[in-house]
């Protein structure tokens, strides 16, 4: 991606495995892509909770073996996270978990609230405490105060209250509860591993484990599993389904299945398009890596233009490093990714991404390949300009930090110095994702692009901070 927009949250979660806890590890290895901020895993025996949390990857987090000898049970739930609301400070690391006067309970959430301030506001004023500044902590708050008997319309009781994308696990003793909110914003996948069931954000984390898909778990569906076995229920209102599209174009990992298709197929299909509505006389086409490669062999395989690695990724750079005192001309690029001159000296290049956020990284690697000797770059970008902020679970810049907010396509072709530039378009985007016959049903989110959000805002003092005006 040009410009990274930052991954959300992974949750997972398995019930009824002698090994959660190693499980709950392997998935949320799987789940990495989505968030590098920290991670954690809540396990339960039957009786009691117990929590490992910390800033970090997964593998750097869980390093130590006697750690799952401190988790353990045949259930478990974990996550990786980026702060989307809240700050990266450790005590806002997930799964939430707390003692309460019917229990102990943990949760994970990959989402975001958009009335969690309304409702943080509320609650303070009738005297709850908040120790994280996580929009999470919200949902448990309401959780606690609601009188319903069982956890299911507790849990019920608590969601009708939010409003905005969530993608839940909660783990009591004895229970773990799965819920995808009503307009489906977020992945939410079940599986069976030897009797066990498992719920997880991607189907890569079923494949690591040797899991069996079973299904998707429906917008507005509840699934509720103990030592009975499995239980579905919808107590929630129903809206519109609308998942997040951008899952297909960035965030999801390409092995995934989310939304009923395969992901590296659906990339593919944007660059096929892609090639459709904006081909160019050219000699080579170069993805940037990772995210752009499906697209980019989509794109080759439709225009007919041979496609090659130009620009390999140095895969082992970590989130910070030291400037040397001596410049280096775009050393923040070129210690990621780095030409390879024998294929791009004299070349007509076609550059294919996902997105342009800012536009500023776009306009360093074109320099960089024009620098290795190209002839011409064209720039195609498989999904429309990113002109809106999202408020459903991806930290987007605020709209004044988009450049195709305030610019037009001709105007950043000229900043980014590319030859030509070139977006899918939202028809294109959908008729790739969908089919041409299927886009009646075509129920995407596409707010980052057209400004359309599926949920109104409430309306506060901060409609200008959320970038709306």
């Amino acid at each position: 991606m040009f410009d990274k927009l930052e991954e959300e949250c992974g949750v997972f979660g398995i019930y009824g495995h002698p090994e959660a806890a190693n499980m709950t590890y392997l998935g949320l290895y799987s789940l990495q892509h989505r968030g590098q901020e920290s991670c954690g895993i809540v396990a339960s025996d039957g009786h009691s909770l117990r929590a490992h949390r910390k800033s970090g990857l997964v593998a750097d987090v869980f390093r130590d073996p006697v750690l799952f000898e401190r988790l353990p049970g045949q259930s478990a739930i974990g996550h990786v996270r980026y702060s989307t609301a809240g700050g990266n400070d450790e005590k806002n690391c997930q799964p939430i978990m707390v003692d309460y006067v019917r229990g102990s309970i943990a949760v994970a959430h990959n989402g975001n609230l958009i009335n969690a301030q309304e409702l943080r506001n509320e609650l303070e004023q009738l005297g709850s405490i908040f120790s994280t500044v996580a929009d999470t902590e919200v949902i448990i708050h309401l959780l606690a105060r609601t009188q319903s008997d069982s956890l299911s319309e507790r849990i019920a009781d608590a969601l009708r209250r939010v409003r905005g994308a969530y993608s839940l696990l909660f783990l009591t003793e004895t229970r773990m509860v799965a819920v995808r909110d009503p307009n489906g914003f977020r992945p939410l996948i079940l599986g069976k591993l030897d009797g066990a069931y498992v719920v997880a954000s991607e189907t890569c984390a079923l494949d690591l484990i040797e899991a069996e898909f079973i299904r998707e778990i429906e917008p507005g569906e509840m699934i509720i599993i103990d030592k009975k076995g499995l239980h579905s229920l919808f107590p929630l209102e129903v809206a519109q389904p609308s998942p997040c599209i951008f899952e297909y174009i960035y965030f999801a990992r390409p092995d995934s299945t989310i939304f009923g298709r395969e992901v590296y197929g659906v990339r593919k299909e944007y660059g096929r398009q892609l090639a459709r509505e904006f081909p160019v006389e050219a000699d080579v086409v170069v993805p940037i890596p990772d995210s752009g490669v499906p697209a980019a062999i989509g794109y080759a395989e439709q225009s007919g233009i041979p496609f090659e690695l130009g620009l390999i990724r140095n895969h082992y750079v970590g989130r910070t490093f030291i400037e040397p005192q001596q410049s280096i001309r775009h050393f923040g690029v070129k210690i990621k990714l780095n030409p390879v001159r024998e294929v791009i000296e004299g070349k007509r290049v076609v550059v294919i991404d996902d997105s342009i956020v800012r536009g500023t990284t776009a306009r360093k690697i074109i320099k960089m390949i024009r620098h290795a000797g190209a002839k011409e770059v064209h720039v195609r970008i498989s999904s429309p300009p990113t002109s809106y902020p999202c408020y459903y679970g991806i930290d987007t810049p605020t709209r004044t930090e988009l450049i195709s907010s305030s610019h037009s396509i001709e105007e950043i072709n000229r900043y980014i110095t590319s030859d030509t530039l070139g977006y899918l378009s939202i028809e294109g985007l959908l008729k790739a994702t969908c089919g041409s016959e299927n886009l009646e049903q075509c129920h995407f989110c596409t707010a980052c692009f057209c400004g359309r959000y599926p949920l109104k805002f409430p309306r506060l003092k901060d409609d200008r901070q959320l970038g709306l005006f």
